[in-house]
């Protein structure tokens, strides 16, 4: 069988609760069609990039799939038909990600950061993007 991750957005004004219930209703339309949801994480309430649909913010929720292709097109008919549902996408993948996803893993980079010491977020402090440093120009 494949493996897939399914992301999708619910409406902002949906309660947790009811995004759960979104989740559960994937989750039995993939095991209906012989498939398994390895793991299902959701990501809480963020703000979108750009207004979809009058929705400024939306609820992310991930599932990984273990299934045939045609449990991937019937849970991508039934997410379509859903009003609740603003945006999914599925993506098939090689392996599946163990422990969590690089959402729920957002905060280990600043903390990392913070550890080194770095201020600028490990760029390099580099602000004039392909212009060397002054003293690098001084000393050549």
């Amino acid at each position: 069988m494949a493996l897939y991750e399914h992301v999708f957005l619910a409406r902002q004004d949906l309660a947790q609760a009811q995004v759960d219930a979104l989740a559960e209703v994937a989750t039995k339309i993939v095991e209906e069609g012989q498939g398994k949801v390895v793991k299902t994480e959701t990501w809480g309430l963020r703000s979108l990039a750009y207004r979809i649909a009058k929705n400024r913010k939306a609820h992310y929720v991930m599932l990984q799939i273990d299934g045939p292709a045609g449990v991937v097109a019937e849970l991508e008919r039934q997410t379509a038909i859903n009003e609740d549902v603003i945006r999914y996408m599925t993506v098939r993948v090689d392996e599946l990600e163990q422990g969590p996803s690089a959402m729920m893993r957002r905060g280990e980079r600043s903390d990392r950061d913070a550890r080194r010491g770095d201020r600028d977020g490990g760029r390099g402090g580099d602000r004039g993007g392909d212009r060397p440093r002054r003293e690098d120009r001084e000393s050549a």
